[in-house]
């Protein structure tokens, strides 16, 4: 079980850090316009991104 999370806690990390490391001026751009979005729209996407990767968990076990 810790092995588990552990290694799907690595995974999040690699593909997390995909982006920077790969197009640091194109993430820069992304996080500056995130900046500007309204609460409740980051809220949104923040609850779906949770949603499904719930029901990909689900969905695996």
């Amino acid at each position: 079980m810790t092995t588990t999370l552990l290694t799907a806690l690595a995974i999040a990390l690699i593909i997390e850090g995909l982006m920077p490391a790969l197009f640091p001026n194109k993430w820069r751009n992304y996080v500056l316009k995130l900046a500007n979005e309204p609460i409740s729209a980051i809220r949104y996407m923040g609850t779906l991104i949770l949603l499904i990767g719930l029901v990909l968990l689900w969905l695996i076990n």
